[in-house]
């Protein structure tokens, strides 16, 4: 990977983790900087992978109602290569937002989204349930969202 950040940078980054759509001229100005350099660093960024990519973020609660469940999953063995297929598979399920390797009493966390408790039962059921590494899986459903934010903290 290339240099570090430095203070410029992560002024810039967190400008832009709070609206991407945000010119470099603006950010320039709130800076006190001037555009070119602060469109090179932005270009910079992207291309040495600290910006990832650029998303628009959706109100789901306009969209379609749904549920967010967060399933702890264990395999029955950990063996790399099961893992591995475990991952294949859950990289296909359009359900699954997130996939986390977990220390502890399991193996993987998921935050499965789907449009109510019948589709996490189908989605539990057949999808995960099935696979034939599966050791176990317990559900922990999302009452009140509190805070959920996309902003990495940038220290």
């Amino acid at each position: 990977m290339g240099e570090k950040l430095d203070d410029i940078d992560r002024a810039i980054l967190k400008i832009l983790q709070n609206d991407a759509k945000t010119v470099a001229k603006t950010i320039a100005e709130e800076l006190g900087l001037t555009k070119t350099p602060v469109y090179e660093r932005i270009k910079r960024l992207e291309q040495e992978g600290f910006i990832k990519k650029y998303v628009a973020i959706l109100d789901k609660e306009k969209i379609e109602e749904s549920i967010t469940v967060f399933s702890f999953v264990s395999l029955e063995t950990q063996k790399g290569a099961m893992m591995d297929d475990f991952f294949k598979e859950v990289k296909k399920y359009p359900e699954v937002a997130e996939c986390f390797v977990v220390g502890g009493e399991f193996d993987f966390l998921l935050k499965v989204v789907v449009k109510n408790l019948d589709a996490y039962y189908n989605f539990a059921k057949f999808k995960i349930a099935s696979l034939p590494t599966i050791g176990g899986v317990k559900s922990a459903f999302v009452l009140n969202e509190v805070k959920n934010d996309t902003v990495f903290p940038l220290l």
